[in-house]
């Protein structure tokens, strides 16, 4: 089986839209109404706003592909999250979510660093997340790349509010 890990361009917006909305609904899609979750999809994921941000040059998706099937995909940008310390040079990991069957393989760690050095291209620098509060796993896995807990907010899918944490990984000098 051939994997590849490739920067997703405009082309791929729909691609990239799709794989979005499965990932998401594969892992958090029986927490919510169904009205809610499909809200939520239809203005996350839209096609024309994943074709906005990989035409952005602030902005980058990456794909991984398994024999031309997309099973990942990792997002990065400056960072838009609601705390207070966000600098205007910092950047966000915004996604990173892997069909299940290719989960705990190491793909994510793979995927991860691609985004890091990406956000990291110009020096050392503030990163941020945002991970669901109930996401134990997603939580040891950013730990591990040297995030930690600083804040929590309410993120909104439709009508429901589930409480995120805003994780931080200081700026690391060489």
């Amino acid at each position: 089986m051939a994997l590849a890990l490739r920067r997703a361009t405009v082309e791929d917006a729909a691609r990239v839209a799709d794989l979005a909305a499965r990932t998401f609904t594969e892992t958090f899609g029986h927490l919510y109404p169904r009205e809610d979750l499909d809200a939520f999809l239809a203005q996350a994921y839209a096609v024309e706003r994943q074709r906005t941000i990989l035409a952005h040059p602030d902005y980058a998706v990456w794909l991984l592909d398994a024999d031309g099937e997309a099973v990942g995909h990792v997002a990065a940008g400056p960072c838009g999250l609601p705390h207070a310390d966000v600098g205007g040079d910092d950047g966000e990991i915004k996604r990173l979510y892997l069909l299940r069957g290719w989960q705990g393989a190491g793909h994510g760690a793979r995927m991860m660093a691609t985004a890091m050095d990406w956000l990291l291209r110009g020096g050392p620098r503030t990163l941020w997340v945002g991970v669901w509060s109930e996401n134990l796993g997603a939580q040891r896995f950013y730990a591990r790349h040297g995030f930690g807990k600083v804040g929590e907010y309410l993120f909104p899918v439709g009508e429901t509010r589930d409480l995120e944490f805003i994780l931080r990984r200081p700026a690391v000098q060489a």
